[in-house]
């Protein structure tokens, strides 16, 4: 009885409000008339309510979505299609599709009667400006009668799910450095064919895999061989994302955890598309592929929150055990953190990194931290871009990958960096910039000079010059 009567609209309940009424005053008068009335009113509403409930539509529900996967900002269209699958005909009905509160106001939608075996197809966008995996349904419909006075809401059991990814930005391709690609192990060579005689071995060094050892040349030049794998350099990539809650500012859509996530998100689908086997790893160690890497990457990104971890030496651990090339996103990070993630780079490995000036972020300036940090990650042959609030990601990605003959400053706001020389002098000291700090001088190769340190504009001291090379001068 209680089912039956909370079914009745506001007008089905002033009905029986007003027919109880008048059957009070009948009575009391005595009017049958009036009684009378009143017991129509009254009885109206329930037997309209025992209709209704009697109705059983057989209705069938299914969703779509297009695209079931979308960056954030970018709407995507939800496509429900109700079908009649009885053999009566439907009333009106009003359909509501239940959606998270941060997607808007819930869609409503009028459908006339439905003929047996019809369908009608009801077509709305969606669009969130937070990244997320949001659940879409279930399907609401809601039966009425002809007089208005019962309503009756029914529900589908299927939903669907919306994966909002972070902000991808298009970043532009950047040809491989010429120092990585042309010395050494960076060296891009062509390979005929592939074999144990092809391998291209070279002595034995200090952080090598034993993987890598290649036991033939061992023997026959007697001393330990490991193989060269230049190509792998240009086609594996790891993409290390620090998500501890030390080393970002607050949460928001304008922090620099938003802005790391999406920088991580934009650099792996990059490498995606360029063919890299990529890898994504945190603090908390390498991702587990599900899928394809960009699946994998966009599904983990999509909810990734700020971790409660102070170290993040597993991360590093990883990362040093990847190999290929290292891009790295982090944000604020102590000396030892600085030096345990510039440890992780082996051998001539091309390595960059891409660092947010937290203390400093929405002021464009830097901090002695974060230049400490790319201090140290620069002499142990990184190549370090600073980010703040206004700096484009397309830019700071080309900032990572300039030729190391020209100095490297981001975002126009007082940092350069002195590149690494290459049998000669440094390259020039770090240039006089709107910031607090100075650029850093380069590391001289055997032979070459270590870069002056540039002093900072309005009166910012300027850093040290970098170390010479062996035989070389510091200055």
């Amino acid at each position: 009885m209680r089912g039956l009567f909370g079914s009745l609209t506001t007008r089905g309940r002033s009905f029986m409000a007003a027919g109880g009424a008048a059957m009070v005053c009948g009575l009391a008068i005595p009017e049958p008339d009036l009684v009378r009335v009143g017991a129509l009113l009254v009885i109206l509403p329930v037997v309209s309510a025992l209709i209704a409930r009697r109705s059983r539509y057989r209705l069938s529900c299914a969703r779509r979505l297009d695209p079931p996967r979308v960056p954030a900002g970018q709407p995507t269209t939800v496509t429900a299609r109700v079908e009649n699958v009885s053999r009566l005909r439907t009333g009106v009905l009003l359909a509501e599709d239940v959606t998270p509160y941060t997607l808007g106001s819930r869609p409503r939608f009028v459908l006339e009667e439905i003929e047996p075996g019809g369908h009608r197809e009801l077509n709305y966008q969606i669009r969130s400006d937070t990244r997320g995996k949001f659940t879409i349904g279930p399907l609401r419909v809601r039966v009425a009668d002809a007089f208005g006075l019962v309503e009756i809401t029914r529900s589908f059991s299927t939903t669907s799910t919306l994966v909002v990814t972070p902000k991808i930005f298009p970043l532009p391709r950047a040809a491989a450095q010429s120092s990585w690609l042309g010395e050494g192990d960076g060296g891009m060579r062509t390979i005929s064919a592939i074999g144990e005689d092809d391998a291209a071995p070279r002595v034995y060094q200090d952080g090598d895999s034993l993987h890598r050892v290649h036991w033939k040349s061992t023997a026959r030049y007697g001393e330990l061989m490991v193989r060269r794998e230049e190509h792998q350099w240009r086609n594996s990539a790891s993409v290390f994302l620090d998500t501890r809650r030390t080393a970002h500012s607050s949460s928001g859509p304008a922090s620099t955890f938003e802005f790391a996530v999406s920088a991580a998100a934009s650099i792996g689908a990059h490498l995606s598309g360029e063919g890299f086997r990529a890898r994504l790893i945190t603090e908390a160690g390498e991702i587990a592929p599900r899928g394809t890497f960009q699946e994998t990457l966009l599904d983990m990104l999509a909810v990734i929150a700020p971790s409660h971890d102070v170290s993040f030496r597993t991360g590093t651990s990883a990362l040093a055990n990847a190999g290929g090339q290292l891009i790295a996103v982090v944000g604020r990070l102590s000396p030892d953190d600085a030096s345990q993630l510039a440890a992780t780079r082996r051998g001539n490995a091309p390595a960059m990194a891409l660092l947010l000036a937290v203390s400093a972020w929405a002021s464009d300036g830097i901090s002695e931290d974060t230049a400490r940090t790319a201090e140290i990650l620069s002499a142990a042959g990184w190549r370090v871009a600073v980010a703040s609030a206004s700096t484009p990601l397309a830019d700071a990605w080309q900032q990572l990958h300039r030729p190391a003959d020209r100095p490297l400053s981001v975002g126009g706001f007082g940092m350069s960096l002195g590149l690494l020389g290459s049998g000669g002098p440094a390259s020039s000291a770090g240039s006089n910039g709107s910031g607090r700090s100075g650029g850093f001088g380069g590391v001289g190769d055997p032979g070459g000079l270590g870069g002056l340190g540039g002093p900072g504009s309005l009166g910012g001291p300027g850093s040290l010059g970098g170390p010479g090379g062996p035989g070389g001068e510091l200055r």
